[in-house]
């Protein structure tokens, strides 16, 4: 199905159609890695991943700070950029932020900053910083990051309507049993398109907690566009900016109805809601917000990295991010109009 929208569909360029095949190889070569490595220690498989925490909402909500800042807790364990990439053999505590596998992501990185450097001032992440679940489900060849990527409407289709997620999520599973064979810790994960697929992520981590993140949607329209944008770029010229806000309020539409759904069958409180303007006025009140719905300690420890972090990370830090909802035929007011009823829902603070 990929395939064959790359094909038919992507209008890459030839740097773009090699990048994503390679991404695709390296993907497939690293889950075979560490299937090799289960086959050879199945008692990992017996290892369970405990009340893992998944931080989510529509893309540009917080995520991103909410995950960094529970990830300073040094009893947490989230899923590293790196190790994304390079799962194989599992890392002792002291490669988890230095070490070949570190390196090799560290070089890369800052090369796809050189090439795209607008891209960090919209979404940044360090070879150690905590990554997107969606990387550990590209390996399954379902995830939200090929919708991104290009503009392949058949995928998008499939993926959002006719796909079964639960395989991806399999794997996730055992991925992360690897992962923490030698660095455990309680597991704390993000992925903002997960509202997409609850139903498969609680089906294989039934003591998920939950934790969605809210923002005027405006602001996130158009930061997500800006972002789609960017990304397309580097593999066509040929980039639809219609096509892309079209995309993604199809997407967050069902993004939006799903969770809604899930709660109906499990309850209102099943999902956590932190809105940004909180993140964003008082980060560590917010995280404190989500200790308490989980009865968990925050220990002095944790706050004061989490602290550190803050100071070491202002707000700009990469750059600041400026988008026209224009550019992909949208308006203020038509995005506000089509979602009021998440914003009353959720009574979510918009812009005047």
């Amino acid at each position: 199905m990929l395939l064959n929208a790359y094909e038919q569909e992507a209008r890459f360029t030839e740097t773009g159609m090699k990048r994503s095949v390679d991404a695709l190889v390296s993907a497939m070569a690293n889950r075979m890695r560490v299937e090799d490595w289960l086959a050879r220690h199945p008692e990992l498989l017996d290892r369970p991943v405990e009340k893992p925490l998944f931080v989510f909402g529509l893309p540009r909500t917080g995520t991103t700070l909410a995950i960094n800042l529970l990830e300073a807790d040094p009893a947490r364990r989230s899923f590293l950029r790196w190790e994304a990439f390079d799962s194989v053999p599992p890392p002792r505590p002291d490669e988890l932020h230095a070490g070949p596998r570190f390196d090799a992501c560290h070089v890369k990185t800052q090369q796809g900053l050189q090439f795209a450097p607008q891209i960090a001032a919209i979404h940044y992440e360090d070879a150690d910083s905590p990554t997107e679940c969606q990387f550990a489900m590209s390996a399954s060849f379902c995830a939200q990051i090929f919708d991104s990527q290009a503009d392949i409407p058949s995928y998008h289709r499939w993926f959002l309507h006719e796909a079964d997620y639960g395989p991806a999520f399999r794997y996730e599973k055992r991925l992360l049993q690897l992962l923490q064979a030698e660095s455990p810790g309680r597991w704390t994960l993000k992925n903002p398109w997960h509202p997409l697929f609850l139903d498969a992520l609680t089906a294989e981590f039934p003591d998920a907690q939950l934790v969605m993140t809210h923002r005027d949607p405006v602001e996130v329209v158009g930061s997500a566009c800006s972002l789609l944008k960017e990304v397309r770029r580097m593999y066509s010229d040929q980039v639809d900016l219609r096509a892309i806000g079209e995309n993604l309020m199809d997407t967050f539409d069902l993004m939006i109805a799903r969770v809604n759904d899930y709660r109906e069958r499990h309850g209102a409180d099943a999902v956590f809601d932190v809105q940004y303007r909180d993140l964003v006025r008082d980060p560590l009140a917010s995280i404190e917000s989500i200790y308490r719905r989980f009865d968990e300690p925050l220990t002095p420890a944790a706050r004061t990295a989490m602290e550190a972090y803050l100071a070491r990370n202002p707000k700009g830090k990469h750059g600041s991010h400026k988008y026209d909802l224009a550019e992909y035929g949208l308006s203020q007011e038509g995005v506000r109009r089509h979602f009021r009823d998440y914003i009353e829902q959720y009574q979510i603070a918009v812009r005047a």
